[in-house]
């Protein structure tokens, strides 16, 4: 049964840093790209960063450039998000998905991804 499990989420203080995983059971990851996404309550869920299935290819969106990066350990069967000084509006619940376009360079709309987790929480508060 193919599976991705987050983890890593938490309660951190406005400026500081978490990061979350992304594990995959049941199938390789090596033939997917992975996205990240998030979803704050009340709102849509919005893609974050993706990367392509040998990771050659990155995208962020602009809320997150030069404060999130994405990377992937194929032998781990794992995918990473490092993400730095963390704000209140990062809050929300983190998903990854996987698509089986494995050469996706750029960050794509939530229901073209193929696989999903079950998420893991993020809140930033003082």
């Amino acid at each position: 049964q193919l599976q991705l499990v987050e983890s890593g989420g938490g309660l951190v203080q406005p400026g500081g840093s978490l990061r979350l995983s992304c594990a995959a059971s049941g199938f390789t990851l090596d033939y997917y790209a992975i996205g990240w996404f998030r979803q704050a309550p009340g709102k849509e869920r919005e893609g974050v960063s993706c990367i392509s299935s040998c990771g050659g290819s990155t995208d962020y969106a602009d809320s997150v450039k030069g404060r999130f990066t994405i990377s992937r350990d194929n032998a781990k069967n794992t995918v990473y998000l490092q993400m730095n000084s963390l704000k209140p509006e990062d809050t929300a619940v983190y998903y990854c998905a996987a698509s089986t376009i494995a050469t996706m360079t750029s960050l794509v709309q939530w229901y073209e991804m193929d696989y999903w987790g079950k998420g893991t929480l993020v809140t930033v508060s003082s």
